[in-house]
């Protein structure tokens, strides 16, 4: 184990899926079972373990929350803003997917009581700093045109 004296920050990935045509993009979102924000759709996502390389991490937290799994993801960005999350400070890896057509054999688990596809252009308020990233994602659907 490392020790040093300099504070430790969190580091979490989400992963931003989104499906359909593109002018009917829908996003794979998740209610949260717990807090903080406890109830709120989130993007799927979570804690890197220690030994876990980031894209492991980002599909694993997929399939954990929402059942889905064989979606190719690449690196979006990274994400740090302070106060991000009111647990501490937090840098999020957020990974990106897009699939032709939505599957729609998604369920909640784990940390997520469920998972719901949603409009892209008009989700409801979203946790943390969701809806930043998921805006970041769409326009990267968009520069891929």
């Amino acid at each position: 184990m490392y020790t040093y004296p300099y504070p430790r920050p969190m580091v979490t990935v989400d992963a931003v899926v989104l499906a359909g045509p593109r002018d009917d993009i829908e996003v794979l979102l998740v209610r949260r079972r717990n807090e903080p924000f406890a109830g709120m759709l989130a993007l799927p996502g979570g804690f890197v373990d220690m030994d876990e390389d980031l894209a492991d991490a980002a599909a694993r937290e997929l399939e954990e929350e929402t059942g889905l799994t064989g979606v190719p993801l690449e690196q979006l960005g990274a994400f740090g803003r302070p106060g991000r999350d009111p647990r501490g400070r937090n840098i999020c890896i957020a990974f990106v997917g897009a699939l032709e057509e939505k599957k729609t054999h998604v369920k909640g688990g784990d940390d997520a009581v469920e998972a719901v596809w949603v409009r892209a252009a008009d989700p409801t308020p979203l946790a943390f700093d969701h809806a930043e990233i998921l805006t970041f994602a769409l326009r990267w659907l968009g520069s891929r045109s």
